[in-house]
């Protein structure tokens, strides 16, 4: 004999499965879209009316294309020095300013918090004129310097990097100073193996943000070989005609180096998130 609450608790399970899949399908399925659009042969239409998920007879011809089409791996180099002076500006500054902000005590500090709150008020493309204005100032126009310049140090990581050092009870800081532990002794001993969790998410999203910019890659650069993997990519979307499979094949090739980071990192940022911020 069933008990009533089975019945109730069954049709939440049901619509709790029906809600992941919509957004899995939501989520998941663009993506498997281009995946299923980027192997599929020239033979194959991909504008009937039914179309096929599957390819009848996948093939990697369409990534050698686009390789023949465009320098993509000279564009992919660039996108990765971009990301890595972003990703270490990020991992070096956002953590020295997150941990003065959070763990020392000097004059003015509040008011410098709120300055940096104060900046995540203010939308990207209000900022990229005066961005552009003193990138040129400095010479570094057409240049992948100046690409990665603005996002060096994002104020939002420095806020992430701020309230995770915050988390650290400030007996551990208490103790290190009575053992004798200078400010950076603390920031290596103590600080920092407490925040790796916050320190992953920041690697990731940062990475995530420079890999995908377009737009300012766009206004900075001017010479092609030096664009950015997703700027170069709009030369497969030419003005007379596009291959939408070509197309597909990019965007995946864009998208794996994103899945490879987050691939690498995710483990640290689960054990920093189960570990919680200290540990017993």
């Amino acid at each position: 004999m069933t008990t009533p609450g089975r019945a109730p608790r069954a049709t939440e399970q049901a619509v709790r499965y029906l809600l992941l899949f919509l957004v899995l399908l939501l989520t998941i399925g663009p993506f498997l879209w281009q995946l299923s659009t980027s192997l599929k042969g020239p033979g194959e239409d991909i504008w009937s009316r039914t179309p096929s998920f599957l390819p009848d007879a996948p093939t990697l011809a369409n990534y050698a294309q686009v390789a023949d089409t465009v320098p993509v791996w000279t564009y992919a180099a660039n996108s990765l020095v971009v990301a890595g002076i972003a990703v270490g500006g990020n991992v070096v500054g956002a953590t020295l300013a997150g941990f003065a902000l959070a763990r020392l005590r000097f004059r003015g500090a509040r008011f410098a918090f709120a300055l940096f709150a104060a900046t995540l008020v203010l939308p990207g493309e209000v900022t990229i004129v005066s961005q552009y204005v003193t990138v040129r100032s400095l010479g570094l126009t057409d240049t992948l310097l100046g690409v990665a310049l603005p996002g060096a140090i994002g104020m939002l990581n420095v806020l992430l990097m701020y309230t995770a050092f915050r988390a650290v009870p400030p007996e551990l800081d208490a103790a290190a100073l009575v053992d004798g532990a200078n400010v950076w002794q603390r920031l290596v001993h103590v600080g920092l193996p407490n925040v790796r969790g916050m320190l992953s998410v920041v690697v990731i999203f940062t990475f995530i943000a420079a890999w995908d910019d377009f737009l300012w890659p766009l206004i900075v650069l001017n010479d092609p070989g030096r664009y950015t993997l997703t700027v170069g990519l709009q030369y497969l979307d030419g003005t007379f005609s596009a291959n939408p499979r070509l197309i597909a094949a990019g965007t995946m090739i864009a998208f794996l180096p994103v899945v490879a980071v987050f691939a690498a990192l995710q483990r640290f940022f689960f054990k920093g998130v189960e570990e919680g911020a200290i540990k017993g």
